[in-house]
């Protein structure tokens, strides 16, 4: 199989339907930084993958005040 027809292979591939939105927050990762963590939001469905990370002081304010997490969408995971 030749490298353009691979390539029409993989893009034919069917994408699932489902669509994923989780909000991920680390706390107290650094014994160097205590108090601060980092929070991930990832939406992954049918019009692509995209992903944002941060690092805070206070990562649960930053959460409270992210329009992300007002939405009620998102599935929340804190470690």
């Amino acid at each position: 199989m030749d490298r353009n027809k691979l390539k029409q292979f993989w893009l034919s591939i069917p994408t699932s339907e489902e669509v994923t939105k989780t909000i991920i927050v680390e706390i107290n990762k650094n014994p160097y930084w205590p108090g601060y963590g980092t929070i991930e939001i990832i939406n992954d469905g049918p019009d692509g993958f995209s992903t944002f990370k941060t690092h805070q002081k206070d990562p649960l304010q930053y959460l409270f005040n992210c329009k992300e997490y007002k939405t009620k969408e998102y599935k929340l995971i804190i470690k």
